[in-house]
């Protein structure tokens, strides 16, 4: 017993693995079922040494099947193998079981990866190379156990309070309706029709948070680094865009002075059908090479983008959105940052004026996925006047569904600003009844006041019904007969 023990701590920082110390971890999983139940999620029979298969193999189908373990015998007699008991042994040798066998099937799931890799590799599958890597150095024993719903319950409700709506978005009008703000690690989309604004709700966001202290990076498939910078320009000097190259000096003076107090903000022009390793891949030279940790990605946006190795045809918008918007997502969680994209909205939404789920480009399948969904809706008229409207399609934090939120449009600087409450229309409930937005209406019934003064003027004229009098009528053609 004494020997055998000093053999497994002996083996305790081994990194060779060989025939000898995967025999005793079967010896061992054979003597305790609850080690074996631990690490059944990760006993996989090809990962030992070739003349431990067969009675690996043995021990997992008759525990799957009987839902016990075999004995000695019966695995050496089924397999021809040489298996022993190992004797009594403490508990903390089994800690020791658990822990190395960890790191061999992490070690083993690797090493199978990489040789799997070398095929992929030939044919130019990058991203299914990594996957495989990725899925190999996440394999581990399930440590956490989750939530124990009655043990702390004020604990519980104040971690949720505390990470829910964790950044405002910079429009408090929009914070109030999902409960704080945004969240890290979410898939936020904004979708609107062409020319709608997409790309300037972004960079409008991205400047809210630079100005806040943030990290932000602005990735562009569709518009150039110079335009969207010269946009920003105009945002954070309030000098319009079409009087920037008129005021290049005052322009350098204000953003130099705003940078010094502001977060960074990146600016990087990408090629259509990039995916989401070539962001991971951008993000991790960027973070190295400026030492600046990201706390705010925009990509515009999301329907410019492919997957990572699987081949989606062209035509098949539904997969290729599903694929694209789980991938975003997941690198979102991974660098736990704020994330917003943008989306396009179909053209059964270019004469509505609220928009549903049937109006998103490509299908239900970002929606799925997304955590906030936000619809931009404008018009000329409106846009003129300074006013945008955002429309809560989706909200997995907050109970904002259907709600609306109308905000300020500064033509000259494209900054959009918070209207406050005051401005606002009466959205508060999600099941009104009232149809339309509230500042398009607005429009409408000033462009039909009356003149009190010229009642005709700015005023529809009704239709003019002639009205005759049957006797006079008669009188009239009498007459006519007489001569």
């Amino acid at each position: 017993k004494n020997d055998y023990g000093l053999v497994l701590m002996n083996t305790r920082q081994n990194t060779d693995y060989g025939y000898d110390i995967q025999k005793v971890y079967l010896e061992m999983f054979m003597t305790d079922a609850e080690s074996f139940v631990r690490c059944q999620g990760v006993f996989e029979p090809e990962a030992f040494d070739r003349r431990l298969v067969e009675p690996a193999k043995f021990i997992k189908g008759y525990v799957d099947e009987h839902s016990a373990l075999p004995t000695f015998d019966m695995v050496n007699a089924a397999t021809q193998s040489d298996l022993k008991h190992p004797g009594d042994l403490a508990e903390n040798h089994y800690d020791w079981l658990l822990q190395d066998f960890e790191t061999f099937s992490k070690h083993k799931a690797l090493e199978s990866a990489i040789l799997k890799s070398a095929d992929l590799l030939e044919k130019g599958e990058y991203g299914a190379c990594e996957d495989l890597v990725k899925q190999a150095v996440q394999i581990g024993l399930q440590k956490d156990l989750g939530t124990d719903y009655f043990l702390d319950p004020k604990s519980r409700l104040e971690a949720i309070k505390d990470k829910n709506g964790q950044i405002s978005t910079g429009w408090p009008s929009l914070d109030k309706k999902l409960f704080g703000g945004f969240n890290r690690g979410e898939l936020n989309i904004f979708a609107g029709g062409s020319g709608s604004g997409k790309s300037l709700f972004l960079a409008n966001m991205g400047v809210n948070w630079a100005l806040a202290g943030l990290n932000v990076v602005y990735l562009t498939f569709e518009l150039s680094e110079n335009l969207v910078s010269m946009r920003v320009d105009s945002m954070t000097t309030d000098i319009p865009s079409r009087d920037v190259f008129k005021s290049i000096d005052d322009v350098e003076m204000k953003v130099k002075m705003i940078g010094k107090k502001s977060g960074a903000f990146q600016v990087k022009y990408m090629p259509t059908g990039k995916n989401a390793n070539d962001i991971r891949s951008y993000l991790k030279e960027y973070e190295i090479k400026t030492g600046k940790k990201v706390d705010v990605l925009l990509v515009d946006y999301l329907d410019l983008m492919h997957p990572i190795a699987a081949k989606i045809s062209a035509e098949n918008l539904f997969v290729k959105d599903k694929y694209v918007s789980e991938e975003l997502r997941n690198l979102a969680m991974e660098l736990q940052c704020i994330f917003v994209t943008a989306s396009q909205l179909n053209r059964s939404s270019v004469e509505e004026i609220e928009f549903d789920h049937s109006h998103i480009s490509g299908g239900i399948s970002k929606i799925n996925t997304a955590d906030n969904l936000i619809g931009i809706f404008t018009s000329r008229a409106m846009r003129e006047r300074g006013r945008y409207q955002i429309q809560l399609m989706k909200t997995r934090s907050s109970s904002g569904v259907g709600m609306k939120v109308d905000l300020d449009f500064n033509v000259d600087s494209l900054r959009i600003t918070d209207l406050g409450e005051d401005d606002q229309g009466d959205y508060s409930s999600a099941n009104s009844q009232t149809s339309g937005s509230n500042v398009l209406d607005q429009i409408q019934r000033n462009n039909q006041t009356v003149n009190t003064e010229e009642p005709n003027k700015g005023a529809s004229v009704g239709k003019i019904r002639a009205e005759a009098d049957s006797t006079a009528l008669r009188s009239f053609l009498g007459q006519l007969g007489n001569e």
